[in-house]
């Protein structure tokens, strides 16, 4: 159920970005509505491709993953999770009717409002609760390092969810509230959850998915797990304290700027640690990318990790923020870990998972899934070059 939502919303999401993309060369498109404006519009769309197309094949995909490496069925009724599966959607519903209505708190990738935020609290506690009893419960001694971030990836977004949504309702039959905090204070709270979203919904969970299915598909065992233990808690450690790089020059104290640029330079040395990893557990497999367009997929989402975590900390420099920020080169950065390092692990993982889950000895077409490779990896590069040569021109 969670992966065939996150295909859905996958086709739901993209279009959307299609639509936004569009709004900023024709803003007629909204054909003069409201409803349908590019500040209405935006936040639909990176809401459904980080919470519903990705959290949805990361709750799945960690269902499947928890199971099998800890030898045990998941925890609780069929109808609790049916019970998690329905009331995520209607998160995603909640959030996305908001937007259209003007209810937003203007937060990045937390621009639901208050009601949405409590909703979506009460279902990661259950999620939570789901996973952790399954590996309490697990037949295996030793908990592989997949499930360790998975589990950092629902400890930590469940917890700055909580501290980054603290906020007073105008009313209980309005869609409005006011945070708690204001000014510099809310502006780092903000991006110490923000780029926690990034660093833990979007690195920390599709590493996660790494460790376990390019090892699969390879067939081959993890190159080094000793560097994945060193991947895992040095990531986990560095990745929370990065986020004021996202406000230099503001009035967020200069030291706390320079922390942030500090802590987000030594992320090299993780990040590329578990890219090393990856890329090496092909040792001896390397011939299987000639054929297997599923694993071609796992391994180039490895390579864009690498890229991404290369320039996000080269951006956090100061003055190379001096030179990039509010320009195209931050979108060609995001995008190149959204749809490269993203999308491509959760591609790659459905690929691997929807044939073993319907009991299908083979895709349909492998043809088809080149297919997709080859126009996917084209149409990102061509996407994320546009970016950054606009970028280069406007500096």
């Amino acid at each position: 159920m969670f992966i065939r939502a996150s295909l859905f919303w996958c086709v739901a999401g993209l279009a959307m970005g299609l639509w936004v993309a569009l709004l900023l060369v024709a803003p007629t498109l909204n054909l003069g509505l409201e409803w349908t404006s590019f500040g209405r519009v935006r936040p639909i769309h990176t809401t459904l491709i980080v919470y519903a197309f990705t959290g949805n094949a990361l709750i799945g995909s960690s269902f499947f993953v928890a199971q099998r490496t800890c030898r045990t069925a998941l925890w609780g009724s069929r109808e609790l999770r049916q019970l998690l599966f329905g009331c995520y959607q209607i998160f995603v519903l909640l959030a996305v009717s908001g937007y259209v209505m003007g209810a937003t708190q203007s937060k990045e990738y937390a621009e639901f409002e208050w009601y949405t935020d409590l909703f979506l609290l009460g279902v990661w506690l259950l999620y939570a609760t789901i996973l952790v009893r399954t590996i309490l419960q697990r037949r295996e001694k030793h908990i592989y390092v997949a499930l360790w971030f998975y589990l950092s990836f629902v400890i930590v977004v469940g917890m700055v969810h909580t501290l980054d949504n603290l906020a007073v309702p105008v009313s209980f039959t309005g869609a409005k509230s006011y945070p708690l905090l204001s000014g510099v204070q809310d502006a780092m709270v903000q991006w110490w959850f923000g780029h926690n979203i990034v660093g833990f919904f979007l690195t920390a969970g599709v590493v996660g998915m790494m460790y376990y299915f390019v090892p699969k598909q390879a067939e081959r065992p993890v190159y080094s797990y000793r560097l994945s233990i060193v991947h895992f808690w040095s990531l986990v450690f560095i990745y929370i304290w990065a986020g004021p790089h996202h406000l230099h020059y503001t009035a967020l104290p200069d030291w706390a700027q320079t922390l942030g640029m500090t802590f987000s330079i030594m992320l090299w040395m993780p990040s590329w640690g578990g890219m090393i990893n990856g890329i090496m557990t092909l040792s001896g497999a390397w011939d299987k990318l000639r054929t297997d367009p599923v694993l071609r997929f796992l391994v180039t989402s490895v390579a864009f990790y690498g890229m991404s975590t290369f320039e996000g900390p080269l951006m956090a420099i100061k003055p190379v923020n001096a030179l990039s920020h509010y320009t195209d080169w931050t979108v060609g950065h995001v995008h190149s870990g959204a749809l490269g390092r993203v999308a491509f692990m959760v591609f790659g993982s459905l690929y691997h998972l929807v044939p073993r889950l319907w009991g299908r000895e083979r895709l349909y077409s492998v043809g088809l899934v080149s297919l997709h490779f080859w126009t996917a990896s084209v149409g990102i590069l061509l996407y994320i070059a546009a970016m950054w040569l606009g970028a280069i021109g406007r500096a």
